[in-house]
């Protein structure tokens, strides 16, 4: 009995417990971990390293948590060595969130602000960072414009609010920022991208943060042993089914057809004899061999994609590192088209003293994009199948039949024969200095210098499509950008009695921002080996130009968030935007916003309910500025103007644009209410939001009458609105015997309309403007069927024949005009979502992800051929009316009408499709096997991008992809299906990541 009882007491008595805490996600060691003995006040914390000790005995429990990461209770029962992982806590609300010049928790987050971290960024290989959002970030509509390599998405963060005034958000990289898109940043380096959506979270950045504000925080180096990270992947890159044109037979029945329509070809089965009437004798010969040439098949290729990284990351408690290097390709599917990446990132931090710290971020890129502007695969398109695109010795036809208009696709593709080459150079930077002046008062200045060179290179050779055997032209352009930012950043954060949290943050900013523009394009260049390298050989110069563009922005700003208890929760933001953009009577403008919370799960009457753990309801207002419009619109500017004097061409100058200078700032004001919650111990989470935006003054052109001599000049106009609800729902499906299921769904609904015009509320139709509607719509007649033989005399009241479109007598007025045009849609979606599905058990991983978006029109100008019934050109392989076919898709082939009545509205689509947007399945190598290869950690995975559409534009009318817009759109417009627009694709692609 005495010895039981010393064997317990023994057992009972402390020793020394010893362990390492490591992040799930990456198995790197985490610094300051609490570690504590439930029902005691002892304690430690893990190391720079991950490592702690503590003394405890064999009954201790140990609480191990840390902000950010789900905590833990551990037994210590008789280990002496306890390691633990910690997974990340995505959805508590004690997550740390950058908000704009500094961070907060989520519990304390009173604006509107969806974040997306690098475990999504990780589970699709994307090219641009913009593509990793959609779906991802609720009230973010991100549209891709097709497969073209190096072409990036085009984002909305709650819809359109300006027609002329640039729509696209602002992207802040590391701090500072971002002249122009993110293209040039490796989503392999980002760790987390804040999108800020209302008033309160963007009033921070001002006139900037007008459209939204997307936060880019990179990886930045921790205190630990230095970590080497190999990434890398390996891409095949397919067509997604075929672009349907007629092949020869088809064809050759088409062009049939449209003579049959006018009494030049008889009716019934096909013959020889009235074949050799229509068709000339190289058609002929491809009737009767069964010729038949794919010309878009011979624009295509299977493509391929790859990305390899190295980076290497660690530090001591004095200075911090990260460093990376990136090469990527892509090798797109249309031939001639391909973009080619490489980057170098550096992120540095040092403290100096316990005052004073330092750093940078600097980025390298150097990036070259061929076949940016080249649409070889529009006029394969339209190419006859039935000609002779090579002689019997193999050379190229360069016209393939007797139309003298219609040169060889192929001629397009030779080598030299047309070259279109970007290239770029950009050194993105951020340095800053903190100085802890007091407890709670810092002082930080940050430094953002931003360069591009750029240059543009064109040459088209004398047997193409452009020349007709005429002479070879070319031309270049260059760009020298730079764009610098500097800012003076005060903040003071105390906490007053361990009640009161008080937080204020003071900003001054200069922005400025140099391009210079030269271009030259010539004609007649007598070697074409020479590309558009020595453009001063050639016989003519057909254009030179020179371009200096500036403007400043000057702002000074204050915020001042207080909370009690962390319960009730308010954030007051007034921010002074001065703009060079505007006259010298309205260049500041004073932008204030409010926004409040309140933590209701921190109530006593609803902190008892187990079944809630968090439960915050916030409302904010404020207003924000825009001035993204062009310089100098506020000037009247001079043009040169060509006019004859003794016999000769002399040139002089007259005025040719009205400035305005009472031009102002367009407001946005916002309303927006927002709740948070989570449920279920975190087995439910998410937010849901609603908002009203309305923009006044808005920036837009106002035409004149042609008698003054001037077209228009820039105004403050009208006023849009623009209402929504978003939805973020996260849950933890199963959690069981090593098997975890999540679930992931964002809902985003926009409405946009237009509130007022220049003339109030009176449509202005000239403009394609409508009270009541979104900003842009697609405004024409509607068809409604074919005219059936049995409507032959009904055709003929409205002057049309059986065959033909039927379009809609919208005013019943029993004739068609143009009072008859109507809105058919628009491409604003009635709806976006994204789901996302997670699983993962013992070291396997499986996630996949589904987009849709409903309710949008577009305008397919894949379809513009079919307006073009003479039987001249190819056509895409559709449903066409003859006698003996009666559909009312689309209508019968007329050689006398090249271009039908109403042929316009052959192109308009509904818009719905559902994707498969990726499915990626890995597998973590054990640690052991890992230790064994002299690793840390291994990770193989495959995944597979877009492996399937659904939509009726693709499936039923054989277009590409009703997501695609057109390359390089800035404006209102949208909703275009270009034939410039690369096919719809699917990679297939395996990567393997290792840590040493």
């Amino acid at each position: 009995m005495i010895f039981v009882f010393l064997g317990i007491q023994l057992f009972a008595q402390e020793r020394s417990i010893s362990g390492k805490i490591i992040s799930a996600d990456d198995g790197s060691g985490i610094p300051g971990v609490s570690v504590l003995i439930k029902g005691t006040k002892l304690g430690t914390s893990s190391d720079v390293n991950g490592n702690f000790k503590i003394s405890a005995s064999s009954t201790s429990v140990l609480l191990i948590s840390s902000v950010g990461y789900l905590p833990q209770e551990i037994t210590v029962g008789a280990k002496s060595q306890i390691d633990v992982k910690l997974l990340a806590d995505n959805t508590s609300l004690s997550e740390v969130v950058v908000v704009g010049y500094g961070t907060q928790k989520k519990s304390q987050m009173t604006g509107a602000i969806s974040s997306v971290g690098a475990k999504e960024i990780s589970e699709l290989p994307v090219t641009n960072a913009r593509q990793a959002l959609q779906g991802r970030a609720a009230g973010v509509d991100v549209v891709q414009p097709g497969s073209k390599p190096g072409a990036g998405p085009q984002i909305r963060i709650r819809g359109r609010r300006s027609f002329n005034a640039s729509n696209d958000p602002l992207y802040v990289v590391d701090g500072i920022p971002l002249s122009g898109g993110i293209d040039d940043i490796n989503p392999s380096d980002i760790t987390s991208m804040e999108v800020l959506k209302d008033a309160s979270a963007t009033a921070i950045y001002g006139s900037r943060g007008a459209n939204g504000v997307v936060i880019i925080s990179t990886k930045r180096g921790k205190v630990g042993k230095t970590v080497v990270s190999v990434d890398s992947y390996y891409g095949v890159n397919q067509q997604l089914g075929t672009i349907q044109v007629m092949n020869g037979s088809e064809f050759a029945e088409y062009k049939r057809e449209s003579r049959r329509a006018v009494g030049q070809y008889p009716l019934g089965a096909a013959t020889a004899a009235d074949d050799a009437k229509i068709f000339e004798p190289r058609e002929l010969t491809s009737i009767s061999t069964g010729r038949s040439t794919d010309y878009v098949g011979g624009m295509l290729r299977a493509g391929a994609i790859q990305s390899h990284q190295v980076s290497v990351s660690g530090g001591s408690e004095k200075t911090t590192f990260n460093i990376s290097a990136n090469y990527f390709n892509d090798i797109g599917v249309v031939k001639m088209q391909d973009f080619t990446r490489y980057t170098f990132r550096v992120n540095l931090d040092h403290q100096i003293n316990n005052k004073i710290k330092i750093g940078l971020s600097t980025l390298v890129v150097n990036s070259l994009r061929n076949g940016e502007n080249l649409n070889i695969l529009g006029g394969a398109m339209q190419e006859n199948p039935l000609g002779e695109p090579y002689d019997a010795n193999g050379n190229l036809v360069f016209l393939p039949t007797n139309d003298g208009l219609r040169t060889n696709p192929f001629s397009e593709i030779v080598p030299g024969a047309n070259i279109d080459e970007n290239k770029r150079f950009r050194t993105f930077n951020s340095l800053y200095g903190e100085w802890n002046i007091a407890k709670g008062l810092k002082y930080r200045v940050n430094f953002g210098p931003d360069l591009t060179i750029g240059r543009a290179g064109r040459f088209i050779g004398a047997f193409t499509n452009n020349n007709r055997g005429g002479n070879a032209n070319g031309s270049i352009s260059e760009q020298f950008l730079f764009n610098w930012t500097l800012e003076n950043v005060i903040t003071y954060n105390r906490k007053f009695k361990d009640v009161h949290n008080v937080n204020f943050t003071g900003l001054q900013s200069i922005q400025r921002d140099r391009d210079e523009r030269t271009s030259i394009s010539v004609n007649g260049i007598p070697a074409e080996s020479e590309s558009y390298h020595r453009l001063g050989d050639a016989s003519q110069i057909t254009g030179a130009n020179t371009d200096l563009i500036e403007w400043t922005l000057l702002s000074y700003m204050g915020r001042l968030n207080y909370d009690y208890k962390e319960k009730y929760l308010i954030t007051a933001t007034l921010r002074a935007d001065g703009s060079s953009r505007f006259g010298a009577n309205t260049k500041f403008g004073l932008f204030p916003s409010v926004a409040i919370g309140w933590n209701m799960s921190e109530e006593p009457f609803i902190k008892d309910i187990t079944a809630i753990d968090q439960l915050k309801l916030r409302a904010s207002w404020g207003a924000i500025g825009n001035q993204a419009i062009n310089p100098y619109q506020t000037q009247a500017l001079l043009g040169r103007t060509a006019y004859a004097w003794d016999n000769a061409a002399a040139y002089g100058y007259r005025p040719n644009t009205i400035g305005n200078p009472d031009l102002r700032w367009e407001t946005s004001t916002t309303k927006n209410v927002g709740l948070d919650f989570s449920f279920l111990r975190g087995r439910i989470s998410g937010t849901a939001e609603y908002y009203v935006t309305n923009t006044t003054n808005l920036l837009a052109p106002q035409p004149l009458p042609t008698s003054i001599g001037f077209g228009g000049f820039t105004t403050n106009i009208g006023e849009t609105q623009n209402t929504g609800i978003e939805l973020t729902l996260s849950s933890v499906n199963v959690d069981k015997g090593g098997f975890n299921w999540t679930t992931d769904l964002i809902f985003n609904r926009n409405r946009e309309s237009i509130i007022e015009l220049a003339n109030g509320k009176v449509d202005d139709i000239g403009a394609g403007r409508f009270i009541g509607q979104p900003l842009s719509v697609f405004f024409d007649y509607k068809k409604i069927g074919i005219w059936q033989t049995s409507e032959k005399d009904e055709a003929a009241k409205y002057g049309d024949k059986v065959g033909q479109i039927k379009v809609q007598d919208y005013n019943n007025d029993g004739k068609i005009n143009a009072d008859d045009r109507q809105i058919l849609g628009s491409a604003v979606p009635a709806f976006t979502a994204g789901l996302t599905n997670r699983f993962s058990y013992k070291g396997f991983d499986l996630s996949f992800f589904v987009f849709a978006r409903v309710g949008q029109m577009i305008r397919s100008r894949f379809h513009d051929n079919v307006n073009q019934l003479a039987g001249r050109y190819n056509n895409l392989s559709l449903n066409y009316w003859t006698p003996n076919n009666p559909t009312n898709e689309f209508p019968q082939p007329v050689v006398t009408q090249e271009f039908p009545k109403y042929g316009s509205s052959l192109t308009y689509f509904e818009g719905s499709f559902f994707k498969i947007r990726n499915i990626n399945i890995g597998y973590n190598i054990p640690e052991a096997v890992a230790k064994k290869w002299k690793m840390e950690s291994i990770r193989v995975y495959a995944s597979i991008q877009q492996p399937l559409i659904l939509a009726e534009y693709r499936q039923k009318y054989k277009g590409i992809d009703p997501e695609t817009y057109v390359d390089g759109e800035q404006g209102v417009g949208g909703g275009e299906v270009n034939t410039n627009v690369s096919p719809a694709t699917s990679v297939l692609t395996f990567g393997v990541n290792l840590k040493f």
